[in-house]
């Protein structure tokens, strides 16, 4: 452990240059699993007194309230307030992993938040990074999506970072060893099922596929996206005009810029609308000089603009 302190504490410090709020507890997701349970161990050597725990039980597989049990043994025995949180209602659904992702942020939110702290920490790590860049490259995503885990993001007053993201699991498994913690499998990690599963084999099988290396080409994704990012609200500040419609310039635009900047405007008029939303049919579409509809969007070309206004309600028959 005292090598990794002062590593761990300077990982803080990169994703909390600000630190913490006066008084504010370090709220920490964790599992059970020896990822999480390292970051538990890292993170109360780090702030004694300041660190408060939850494990969100999905009831989704036998033997899960245990492992709530088993974090909160271990809360109990460094001193740390911990919470069991369980979906209300239970989670169903065909997609349960999307939907049981959701329903635990949703939860962890809710907890982290009533308990007085801004900041929610989560076990993510390199090697998680370099399984989602794979699993994302496969399907064809841009920057964004190749970004993978963001090391900071915030969302309704909360903001959750990822402190461990450079550290691999060999590290983190040595971490809770040296605490004489104890941590849970769990089985879903070698279903094969299960894709994330599929592709942490073929990265232990295939050295030459290096996690270190994937994942910093997660970053330099992100970085590039941040960057597209900034160009993009400068080219709406510049091109777009708000009324009814909501008009906008896209001449002599790289079709990604179109892509931003199409999804921009969809959000400004239907605020729900998801930004990873494929919109490549509608930019086909208005490239091609046809209008299309996105979601309660209508948009139809106009020479060198596109404009945007909400679709007539359609006719009940």
């Amino acid at each position: 452990m005292s090598g990794s302190l002062p590593r761990f504490r300077a990982d803080l410090a990169s994703v909390l240059p600000e630190g913490l709020a006066p008084g504010a507890p370090l709220a920490l997701a964790v599992s059970g699993g020896p990822d999480s349970v390292a970051l538990l161990s890292l993170a109360h050597a780090a702030l004694p007194g300041q660190v408060i725990a939850a494990t969100v039980d999905h009831g989704l597989r036998a033997g899960s309230d245990e492992e709530a049990a088993l974090v909160a043994r271990a809360c109990g025995r460094l001193s740390i307030p911990h919470a069991t949180l369980r979906p209300d209602p239970p989670i169903a659904g065909g997609n349960l992993h999307a939907t049981a992702r959701a329903a635990r942020y949703g939860l962890l939110q809710a907890w982290a938040l009533g308990a007085g702290a801004n900041v929610l920490a989560t076990a993510h790590h390199l090697d998680d990074q370099a399984e989602t860049f794979l699993m994302r490259a496969v399907r064809g995503s841009g920057p964004a999506g190749l970004a993978g885990v963001r090391r900071r993001r915030s969302d309704g007053g909360l903001t959750v970072i990822r402190p461990l993201l450079d550290w691999r699991r060999a590290e983190l498994a040595t971490v809770v060893a040296t605490a004489g913690l104890e941590a849970v499998a769990d089985p879903s990690n070698a279903d094969e099922r299960f894709e994330r599963a599929r592709v942490r084999r073929l990265l232990a099988e295939q050295p030459w596929l290096d996690p270190a290396g994937l994942a910093v080409a997660a970053r330099h994704a992100g970085e590039a996206d941040a960057a597209l990012a900034d160009m993009t609200a400068l080219l709406w500040r510049d091109r777009a005009t708000p009324g009814d419609p909501l008009r906008l310039d896209v001449t002599a635009l790289p079709r990604e810029f179109r892509r931003r900047l199409a999804r921009h405007a969809i959000a400004t008029l239907a605020p729900g609308f998801d930004p990873a939303t494929n919109v490549e049919p509608l930019l086909d579409a208005l490239e091609g000089g046809r209008g299309a509809t996105q979601g309660v969007v209508l948009v139809t070309p106009h020479g060198i603009e596109w404009r945007f206004s909400l679709a007539p309600p359609r006719r009940v028959k």
